[in-house]
This record gives structure tokens, sequence and C-alpha cells, in this order.
């Protein structure tokens, strides 16, 4: 069956959902005032070959590119922005990038964004890979073991996998993964050489998939440069219906690239993006109007599971086109309420880790600061009746 997805439509619907989850505009976000007031932190010259790294045309590496040359530090949160990459003449991209937040959430808030963009686009058959290499240390751990690996086969290497062993022993795994070869089948797991933080930042990722029930496998065999991944790398698989036999137009990559950031600017960073790709097509000359929505309803979270619970909370929202704001890696409730507070949002919905366990939300009227408990199986009628008021 052949997609009958046009550029146009695919741009405006990546768009609206990215709006919806915390995403702006880059646009948009550049002529924050913060970032147009702050002083600059420097603007890294990187070359089209560094930025390829990425292996997405330099789509996902870009982000950090944006995040010097527009000083987005100056927000004073993590930064959350979709661009639209024009680099490849028969594909459409579409990058969603979160800079300035370590935590497990932001990998966790690009896979639910994903998935809603599929459903959105009706893109019902897809399943998603994922897997860890871990912070630079677990990397390092890895690497020595895969080279002691190698060098004991080093008779059955072919010889190109054996020059780029001069170069790092990873290119020399992925050169094997890529051509079927046994010994790359074989070969150890990154997964098997974490380190605790490393391991509790993936089980993080792994908990939210389970909770969310996103279908996923483990994929030791999915890597990214060692330049420029860190942590988490994530492929989704698509396919036009649900015999799986003809993969559909639009897919999805993306991961934590720390460690690019690091190569380029000797500063650190936290980085993760995503980008989804409509092959077979080129980006319109007009690009279609992003969505300028004021939110309704300020989504409030204290905590690693509330942090959680709030990703389907805004996926029930989004079902109600109710617009919200969400500011996911916060730890401070008095930040957010104040975020609240400056934007003019009529309401706040708060989860903590008592409501958690209680199954309920508080929702607090931000202009007379009444507030009440409310099931979460009940929030998306309880906001339709009070925002119409």
């Amino acid at each position: 069956m052949e997609t009958t997805l046009k550029a146009t439509d695919f741009i405006r619907t990546a768009s609206k959902t990215a709006h919806h989850f915390g995403f702006r505009a880059l646009d948009d976000l550049k002529d924050d005032a913060r970032c147009k007031n702050c002083e600059k932190s420097g603007n890294p010259k990187i070359l089209v070959a560094q930025k390829r790294l990425d292996a997405l045309h330099g789509a996902l590496a870009g982000g950090i590119s944006a995040y010097f040359e527009h000083n987005l530090h100056g927000l004073g949160e993590p930064a959350l922005f979709y661009t639209i990459d024009d680099s490849k003449k028969d594909a459409v991209q579409v990058s969603l990038q979160v800079l300035g937040t370590e935590k497990s959430i932001a990998e966790s808030l690009l896979i639910r964004t994903i998935r809603s963009l599929f459903h959105d686009l009706n893109i019902t058959e897809h399943s998603l890979r994922i897997n860890s290499v871990g912070d630079r240390e677990s990397v390092n751990r890895y690497s020595r073991e895969l080279g002691n690996y190698f060098r004991k086969r080093i008779e059955h290497l072919p010889p190109t996998a054996r020059e780029l062993m001069k170069e790092h022993v990873l290119m020399t795994l992925g050169h094997l993964i890529e051509r079927g070869h046994e010994l790359g089948s074989k070969s150890p797991s990154a997964l098997e050489y974490l380190n605790e933080s490393s391991r509790k930042h993936f089980r993080e990722i792994i908990e939210y998939l389970d909770q969310s029930e996103t279908p996923y496998e483990i994929d030791p065999r999915l890597l990214g440069h060692h330049q420029c991944y860190s942590h988490t790398i994530f492929s989704f698989d698509t396919w036009e219906d649900e015999s799986r036999a003809t993969p559909h137009l639009v897919r999805a990559r993306g991961g934590r690239y720390d460690e690019f950031v690091y190569q380029m600017t000797k500063q650190t960073i936290p980085a993760v993006g995503a980008v989804i790709t409509l092959e077979g097509q080129a980006v319109p000359l007009r690009l279609p109007k992003h969505p300028t929505t004021e939110p309704s309803v300020c989504m409030v979270q204290l905590g690693f599971g509330p942090r959680v619970r709030s990703l389907s909370i805004l996926e029930d929202l989004r079902h109600a086109e109710i617009p919200v704001h969400q500011s996911i890696a916060s730890d401070s409730l008095s930040g957010q309420l104040e975020t609240a507070r400056q934007k003019k949002i009529p309401y706040t919905v708060i989860l903590g880790q008592k409501e958690l366990v209680d199954n309920t939300v508080i929702v607090r009227n931000m202009f007379n600061s009444s507030q009440e408990n409310v099931a979460i199986t009940g929030l998306v009628s309880y906001l339709k009746r009070a925002t119409k008021v």
C-alpha cells in the first residue's frame, strides 16, 4: 500500500504534535527576550563531516549549533524545540531537541511525542528498538572488552574490520553488524558494561516504556558513532499495514548526544534529540504555519513517578484538544507555579507522590487560588467544564 502522505501535511501534523508536548519552533524560541539579552557563550564551528557523525545528515547534531547560535542557554531552563531540515533533497526531516537536562524523562518525552505523531499520521504499525552505550566511563570499559574480544579472533576479522580497529573498536563492531558477520552478532553487549549511573538512567526509560505499554525491543546491536552518542539510542521501525511486509515512508531515530556536544565545545551540555523522516519528498518552498494556541492548563509534576505518569496525562489532554504547558524536567513546585502565573495560564494540574498513589491530581485555579482533588480518570471532563466557564 502506497502512502498518500504529503510533505506539507507531514510538517503541519508534526509541528502540532510537537507543540502540544512542549516543543517550540526554533524561530519562536530564539526571539525570546531571555535569549536576546543574554551574553553569548561561544558559537562552535561544526563542520559538515562532523555533523554527519549522527548518521542523520546532521539533523540531530545540528541542535547544538542552534543552541549556541541563538543563545538558548539564556532561557534558564531546558530548551525544547523543533526544526525542519532540508539537507536531503529527497526527504523531509523534522528534528525534536531537548537540551539542558540529563534526566531520563527527556528520552521518554521524545518517545511519547513520536508515538503520538505516528497516531496522528495514522501509522498504526510500528515498533521501537532501544539500546544504551552508557556514559564515557561505560563506553571506555566496553571498548576495552570489545578490543580484547576482537584481538583474540583477529584471524577471523575481515581486512576492512581490522583497519577500522586502528580508528576505534566500535567502528569495527558497527562494520561487522552492518554486514551480518558472525563476530558482530556474538560480540559482548554494551549493556553488560554500564556503570551504576548509566544503568539507572536506562532502567528509568525502560520503566516508562513498561508503564506506558509501549512495545519495544532492547537491541544490543543498535549503535551510533562513538564520537556522537552516549547513553540512549533508539529507532522506530514502521510499516504500511499489519502484514508488515512494506516499510512505511515515515521513520524515526534518536538518542542522547552529550558526547558530540563535549567533543565540539568542551562543555558539558546534556542533549538528546530525535529525527522523524518522510522519505521520497522534498521540503516545500512554503512551510505551513506552526501552532500558536495559548495553553489553558499547566502540568506540574514532582518526582520521577509523577513525571512519568504526567506523560500519559499529556496524551489524554492532547486527545481532548486541551492545550497545555509543561516543564517536564523541573523539580521545583514554586518554579512551575510561577511559570503558570507569568504565562497567565488559568489552571494548573499538580501531580505529586501522594496523588500518584491515590491516582488523583490537584487542579488549582490560578486566578482565585482555589483547588480541588480530581481523579485522573475524570480529569479531562473536569477541565473541559472548567475551561468553558
